[in-house]
């Protein structure tokens, strides 16, 4: 069979939707498989990613955070006719190349729409966006969404459900697994502040992502721990300015080797993404494959409440009590009995549902259903 992925980024640009696409292009060795994607600059170029075409668009113009190319026409149209796709797996939300593709797409093409989030904060556009959205809808033959709450929750979806199949995104174990020199570098870690225990967060500093809701449950944590604060983004600085306690510290951007001594060396993960813009949260599947139980907010619609089992991985509080969310913490770093108990259970839920073969098998069916010669 042969699979053109379309991606608004592919690597090295790196991003959940992004890492998604590339572990399906490498793990699916019975297909032929090439990309379409934006480039971050403004030039047009073909180039080789691990074995796999990669046509990459300029970005000349980017509104609401839409890349935007008149080339995307004759690109997109140029790797149909060279690659010569049995399927095209589109991977949503990325509005503007789903016009170019329903300008173009063949009709003996199989469509796959990979449905990773609907689309909520772009209000004043969507307008514009719903059209070509339900033609796309309308058009394909598959539709993968990542969790069963996703599915039932999404508004766009429910005149299509009979074609939607759960295709649960993923982590690949070997980023996590640990290696030689980590456990000297996790106790490190930990002796650097005074061996209290770890309160970690890894994310995108933005709206979705509930930072100030976790900064300020920390004033109400009544443990002695240290907060440890990964990533960045336009909340950043803000963020610094009105929460200066001497137990949070910004660690900036991390390395992926960073981010995982930083798991391994947390007693609580903490996850506060507030709305269903955050579909379903990979840096939460890692943190629970690292043996760190996990404390998340209520989030309807959205896929975090299935990762993370409520009373059986870690804890779950209503959406934006930061008291709440302080008293979970609480009681994860102070009964060791129970972190221990959800520790366990969060590392055997992640390796029995939420690893690449899973994934892989996931859609591995949705692709024999197409029956494609």
């Amino acid at each position: 069979m042969r699979i053109l992925h379309i991606s608004k980024y592919y690597y090295p640009y790196i991003g959940g939707v992004e890492n998604t696409c590339k572990y399906l292009v490498e793990n699916m060795p019975e297909n032929q498989f090439a990309v379409v994607c934006f480039n971050e600059q403004k030039d047009d170029r073909i180039d080789m990613v691990n074995g796999v075409k990669v046509y990459r668009v300029g970005a000349k113009l980017t509104i609401a955070r839409q890349a935007l190319s008149l080339s995307y026409f004759t690109v997109l149209k140029r790797a149909i006719r060279e690659f010569k796709p049995d399927v095209i797996h589109f991977h949503w939300a990325n509005p503007y190349p789903a016009f170019v593709l329903l300008t173009m797409i063949p009709k003996n093409v199989k469509l796959v729409i990979h449905w990773h989030m609907d689309i909520i904060k772009q209000k004043k556009i969507y307008a514009l966006i719903k059209p070509v959205e339900t033609m796309l809808l309308k058009r394909a033959d598959r539709i993968c969404v990542t969790s069963p709450q996703y599915r039932d929750g999404s508004i766009p979806l429910q005149p299509f459900k009979d074609k939607v199949r759960i295709v649960q995104s993923a982590i690949d174990e070997s980023k996590l697994t640990i290696r030689e020199g980590d456990i000297e570098k996790i106790e490190k870690l930990q002796a650097k502040y005074g061996k209290k225990k770890l309160v970690f967060f890894i994310g995108r500093h933005i709206q979705y992502k509930g930072l100030p809701c976790l900064l300020e449950a920390e004033k109400y944590v009544k443990s002695d721990c240290e907060f440890l604060i990964a990533g960045k983004g336009p909340m950043t600085d803000e963020l610094r300015e009105n929460f200066k306690s001497p137990r949070i510290y910004f660690l900036g951007k991390i390395s992926d080797d960073e981010a995982r001594i930083c798991n391994y060396a947390a007693s609580v993960f903490a996850f506060p993404s507030i709305t269903k813009n955050e579909a379903f949260g990979l840096s939460l599947c890692e943190a629970m494959y690292c043996h760190t139980p996990a404390v998340t907010y209520t989030i309807p619609g959205s896929g975090v409440n299935w990762v993370n089992l409520n009373r059986e991985t870690g804890i779950e509080v209503p959406n934006r009590d930061v008291k709440a969310f302080a008293v979970a913490i609480d009681e994860l770093l102070s009964n060791s009995a129970l972190n221990k108990k959800y520790s366990d259970a969060a590392h055997k839920r992640i390796v029995t549902n939420f690893t690449l073969p899973s994934e892989i098998n996931a859609l591995r069916n949705v692709y024999y259903e197409l029956n494609v010669n």
